[in-house]
């Protein structure tokens, strides 16, 4: 019971501190000071039950002061309570504030309060409070409670502790947050911090006053005409019904509005409502008027112009008699060119913050966002029949146009206005915005450049596919920098139409010499190689692997021989395809003279330019490309092809420059994947095909490679795509227009468990990884990755295989049962035995593929070839030949995904087992397409094995999620693991437990 006469007894005081807000100081006996905020606060929530209230102690006096937020004290004061055993006493100052509280309280329950103007800032808001009439006689006490408080000299800032209340109720609550957000949203920050020429008008324009206005009206800027130029006019809107604006009418010279006297201060009114208007409006339109025209002077002080106002001759008695007139500030109505420009970008902003509203022209906001741009108009002859092109180096004869939106200028036009220094004119009756500064820059660059009139076809393709090409900025930090554009003409737009859509374009005869049938799809190829051999232009023919890249340049060179052109052309291709290159030519083209260039007995110095002067085809390896490099220099090739034109995707090899040093006529590049991991490797390739065409190689890293892998830049991407597009010829076999009728493929993966051997060697591997990780630097801690990389797939694959264990050495070395994936591999190479079907089984480890080799002809009892980058070619060939022929025994074949990934034709599989992953899309595609191509006549079963609960299945599953670049552009390698941070290692690579099975 609070009367309990045992209770502690404390005295209360209140008083407002500036910079504390409300100060309780609390008289009381010795030992209550440590419970004293407890026992005081002990119910009230808001304050989290007094942890949230400040003390200052003071022992001496035995007094402590709290001090709490100007909400919570209103909180606190209007309903305190203690606990029972405390018996309070209050002050009269401090009752006082407890009555103010309430009353404060129920202010803000019923809403009764409201900016206030006088103190409100761009720097800090306001409030007060605004009791409506009605409740003004009960508020009555309030004279009593303020005077008393203020004759004490303490609460004098009644009005700023209730903007305080407000303030933090805006900061701490989360609904009244949400509401001021949305009211700052609809209304624009600009109307709340900038203040109209009065409070009502500030309150109407921010929405928290009603407007008793029959119309709203606004400022509008009128466009010039014949007779008058810019000019300012007030207009008028019915506000019920909204529709039209009417613009007001300039009052006649000396009259003064009906119902207006001339008298001290006053001035007549410059505008009149139309006829048109309703006449219930007139009672308003002057005061509204005379408010709008302070408001603009308010708003634009550095547009007023001042002057005295004009009094009618019936008027001057009353002037004689004393009555002064005071001159009018009001904001200019007529406009310069200049003004006008300012009105729309500046001035106008300015009103709007003001809380007035305009009217501007609606042609303004397309005009103001564009941008100069400089245009190389092609001149039309250029591609005619008068006129043809021939490369890429090609000189284009155009004039240069400045463009505007829709309008074109000549140089000598815009040389001309940009003289003038205008910023708004009418071309054609469209109007301009110019930019000075744009203008400027573009003058400048003009007179330096202008003189050039002549560009590249590879410029013209650049400007034309990628949208523009940015001028030569005057600074490094421009980030707006002007572009520059081509506008072609009929003849070229036709012609990169061609480029851009092969089945539009003419197709050529099928060889005579060519023994066999040709696809249509094929014919368009050869077709299209054909129509860039014609203008010079180096051709990379992307097909999916199995769509018969071999063919198409085969008939094609066919095609070229049979216009009558003499002389030997080079292929280049991985060893392991020479003899299949061979066979090929063999049945398709066996009138074509062929020099296999390979082998340790092969032709140099002049013998081998004899002999290859006398044949139409030279084949030769990428390896020896740098070892014959002398040789193969020396010759003047008519057509040179890469085939698997990805080995040249290092710039900087040997191999590379010996390639690109070549002579050729006509540059051709076969390739099923363009780009397998770096954009850069698609710039190598382009840089063979037509050196020069996407720029340097450190210009486009910096332009095109670092904002689309770093950044996923969409706009670039579709730029790069446009770009590579003409010179790309890519075709899928999903595509409905291929019509292949090929079997269907199926993927799946096949999921295995390790055993505990091989839980345990991975759990050391990653835990050995992660504890040396933090320490290490920038290029130790990538290469300690992904060694620890290439070790946990080791012992996903087999326990031996990391522990280099030999058979011979340890008698259970290479067991099967230490490894699911080689368990279950020989039991479906079993399974597909029985089926009297064949697979084809990659690996990346010669280790391994030796050890499942042996393995699977201990089980079977079948040979099983094995293929990987030590086979000669004479054995290659034989393992091939001996695997397709199904007349011979065979079940399985072994290959390394780098010798056997790419260029085979191995259709006599029809299943395919990836038994560790390379975790590329693009190479495992490749891989698959040895038995998925023309000529598979059977459905194709792919098998990938992930092993449960390692990196493996981690990495399978982002792959499935990821979408790769290779995709939007035409492939990432398993470098991007290394960029991880040391937490997404640790979830990429830890071992989940739950899956490990013995």
């Amino acid at each position: 019971m609070r009367g309990y006469t045992g209770a502690e007894t404390i005295t209360i005081d209140g008083y407002w501190k500036d910079g504390d807000g409300i100060v309780l100081a609390v008289h009381h006996a010795a030992g209550l000071t440590l419970r004293l905020r407890q026992l005081l606060f002990a119910w009230h929530e808001a304050s989290w039950y007094g942890s949230e209230v400040e003390e200052r102690i003071d022992e001496r006096l035995k007094q402590t002061e709290m001090i709490i937020s100007p909400l919570q004290a209103m909180d606190y004061l209007a309903a305190p309570e203690s606990v029972r055993l405390l018996k309070t006493e209050w002050t009269e100052r401090a009752s006082l504030l407890r009555e103010l509280a309430k009353l404060l309280r129920q202010a803000l329950q019923k809403g009764w309060y409201a900016p206030d103007w006088s103190r409100w800032t761009a720097e800090s808001r306001a409030w007060k409070l605004d009791i409506p009439a009605s409740e003004l006689e009960a508020w009555a006490q309030i004279r009593r409670i303020v005077p008393a408080i203020e004759e004490q000299g303490d609460l004098g800032a009644l009005q700023l502790w209730f903007s305080m209340i407000v303030e933090e109720l805006i900061e701490t609550d989360e609904n009244v947050a949400a509401v001021w957000s949305s009211t700052v949203a609809a209304l624009g920050t600009g109307a709340l911090v900038t203040k109209a020429a009065d409070e009502e008008d500030w309150l109407v324009s921010i929405g928290l006053k009603q407007d008793n206005m029959p119309f709203r009206t606004a400022l509008q800027l009128l466009e010039p005409t014949a007779e008058e130029g810019w000019r300012l006019r007030p207009a008028v809107q019915d506000r019920a019904e909204g529709g039209r604006w009417i613009m007001l009418e300039l009052a006649a010279k000396g009259q003064v509005t009906e119902g207006h006297e001339i008298g001290a201060g006053d001035t007549p009114l410059r505008f009149k409502l139309h006829e048109d208007a309703p006449k219930e409006w007139q009672p308003f339109f002057e005061e509204r008027m005379r408010k709008d025209e302070h408001k603009w002077a308010a708003a634009l002080p550095d547009w007023v112009e001042s002057t005295a106002p004009v009094v009618p001759a019936e008027s001057a008695e009353k002037r004689a008699g004393g009555a002064q007139t005071q001159a009018a500030e009001r904001i200019k109505i007529n406009l310069s060119d200049s003004e006008a420009w300012d009105f729309l970008e500046r001035a106008s902003v300015r009103l709007l913050a003001a809380g007035a509203s305009v009217l501007l022209p609606s042609w303004w906001e397309a005009v103001r966002s564009r941008k100069l741009r400089l245009k190389a108009k092609v001149k039309s002859s250029v591609g005619s029949s008068e006129q043809s092109m021939f490369g890429l180096q090609q000189i284009v004869d155009f004039d240069w146009k400045l463009a505007v939106g829709n309008v074109n200028m000549s140089e000598a036009e815009f040389m001309r206005l940009a003289e003038e220094n205008r910023r708004l004119l009418q071309i054609d009756g469209e109007w301009v915005h110019l930019d000075p500064d744009d203008v400027e820059r573009l003058r400048k660059w003009l007179k330096k450049n202008g003189g050039k009139s002549s560009l590249t076809m590879r410029d013209v393709m650049e400007m034309h596919l990628r949208g523009g090409t940015e001028l030569e900025p005057e600074r490094e930090d421009d980030e707006d920098a002007l572009t520059a554009e081509v506008e072609l003409n009929e003849h070229l737009t036709a012609w990169i139409s061609k480029l851009n859509e092969s089945s539009d374009l003419p197709l050529v005869e099928k060889p005579e010499a060519f023994q066999g049938e040709l696809r249509h799809y094929q014919l368009q190829g050869v077709s299209w190689l054909a129509f860039l051999r014609r203008f010079g232009l180096g051709a990379c023919l992307a097909d999916d692997m199995g769509l018969g890249k071999t063919i198409q340049f085969t008939a094609y060179l066919q095609h070229v021989l049979e216009t009558g052109v003499t002389g030997p052309s080079l292929l280049i291709c991985p060893t392991s395809v020479i003899g299949n290159w061979e066979k090929e030519l063999e049945r398709f083209a066996p009138a074509l003279r062929v020099l296999v260039h390979y082998g340790p007995r092969r032709a140099r110095g002049e013998e081998f330019a004899a002999a290859a002067a006398e044949v139409d085809l030279v084949i030769t390896s990428y390896a020896l490309a740098p070892l014959d490099e002398e040789e193969l220099a020396g010759m003047s090739w008519d057509v040179v092809c890469l085939d698997e034109a990805q080995n040249i995707k290092n710039y900087y090899t040997k191999q590379s420059a010996a390639i690109r040093g070549l002579s050729a006529n006509h540059r051709v590049a076969l390739t099923g994947t363009p780009m397998e991991n770096r954009l850069t490797e698609l710039w190598s390739l382009y840089d063979f095909t037509n050196p020069g065409y996407l720029g340097s190689l450190s210009e486009f890293r910096k332009a095109v490679v670092l904002p689309i892998e770093r950044e996923r830049n969409e706009t670039l991407i579709g730029e790069l795509q446009r770009w590579v597009k003409p010179f790309m010829l890519r075709r899928v076999k999903k595509d409905p227009a291929i019509q292949l009728s090929l079997p269907e493929k199926n993927e799946m993966r096949t999921y295995l468990s390790l055993t505990v051997e091989q839980g345990a060697l991975y759990e050391n591997i990653v835990s050995d990884l992660l504890g040396n990780l933090e320490s290490a630097g920038g290029l130790q801690r990538r290469g300690m990755i992904l060694s620890a990389l290439t070790r946990l797939k080791q012992v996903c694959n087999h326990p031996s295989l990391l522990l280099k264990e030999e058979a011979d050495a340890v008698q259970s070395a290479w067991d099967p049962d230490r490894s699911n994936k080689v368990l279950r591999v020989l039991e479906m190479v079993e399974e597909i035995a029985a089926e009297g079907e064949r697979c084809l089984i990659f690996t990346q480890y010669v280790e391994m593929g030796m050890t499942l080799k042996r393995l699977i002809e201990e089980r079977i009892g079948i040979p099983t070839p094995y293929l990987y980058g030590g086979v000669p070619k004479a054995a290659r060939d034989a393992m091939i030949e001996g695997f397709q022929d199904e007349k011979q025994p065979g079940c399985a074949f072994v290959l390394s995904l780098k010798a056997g990934g790419t260029g085979l034709n191995l259709t006599a599989a029809n299943h395919v087992i990836h038994f560790d992953r390379w975790w590329n899309p693009a190479v495992e595609n490749q891989a698959t397409d040895r038995a998925f191509r023309i000529g598979q006549t059977r459905n194709v079963q792919v098998h990938k094995y992930v092993t449960l609960g390692t990196l493996e299945e981690r990495i399978d599953d982002m792959i499935n999620r990821k979408q790769l670049m290779n995709d939007q552009v035409v492939g990432q390698s398993e470098n991007w693991i290394t960029e991880m941070s040391t937490d997404e290692l640790r979830e990429l690579f830890t071992l989940r437990k739950q899956r490990l099975k013995g």
